[in-house]
């Protein structure tokens, strides 16, 4: 049985990289490029009286850019996946495209094969994401941490002890330590999370179940 052709819908706003994914890609036995857009709205409009497989998605254009259109072009097909390939490693942009339903995000510096391989592996439902995409949306996960998450083993222990409602002296008791280490790790504790006081390291500790 023959192998199905991928057809490709290849949308940016720069002339001279269309033409060159086009050509790159029609040499490619099991690919064919079916249209090509200049901008977000054009790929939408395209979508519209043609259904590619997978579409190589650039981001920022105007007057519609990536994000909208890859929403606005899932939202009526679904079954269609997108790979953002775009210039711009920006967390603001990943995130956002990530989100939208793009399969893959891959960048401009991406040697042809790669690109290729993408569109392959899309078609199988499976993400190829740029190493240096990949370690931004990692970056960006662990700012999202709580903070709690940077206390210490003692630190944490003393933050639970003041959620039940212990005083210094009822902690250094508990966890046998001087008053002063207790007044300490507090300070640390209340610096660490922004708080400006126990009360609010307490209601902290409640809220994200540490006691």
């Amino acid at each position: 049985m023959d192998q199905k052709t991928i057809r490709v819908l290849v949308v940016d706003d720069h002339e001279m990289v269309r033409l060159g994914l086009t050509a790159y890609l029609e040499t490619e036995p099991d690919i064919t490029v079916v249209g090509e857009a200049d901008n977000g709205a054009a790929a939408v409009s395209f979508c519209q009286s043609d259904t590619p497989d997978v579409i190589l998605m650039d981001l920022i254009m105007e007057p519609v850019n990536g994000v909208e259109a890859t929403k606005l072009i899932l939202a009526e097909h679904p079954q269609i996946k997108i790979i953002v390939l775009t210039s711009f490693i920006d967390e603001s942009l990943i995130a956002p495209a990530i989100e939208a339903g793009a399969i893959s995000y891959l960048l401009k510096t991406a040697k042809a094969e790669e690109i290729v391989h993408a569109i392959r592996c899309a078609v199988n439902n499976q993400a190829v994401i740029d190493p240096n995409v990949a370690a931004k949306m990692l970056q960006s996960m662990r700012k999202e941490s709580k903070p709690h998450e940077a206390l210490t083993q003692r630190e944490l222990e003393v933050l639970k002890l003041i959620g039940n409602g212990k005083t210094n002296q009822e902690i250094a008791d508990t966890l046998f330590i001087g008053i002063k280490t207790v007044k300490t790790h507090v300070s640390n504790i209340l610096s660490k999370l922004g708080c400006e006081d126990r009360t609010q390291a307490a209601i902290y500790a409640n809220r994200n179940g540490l006691v």
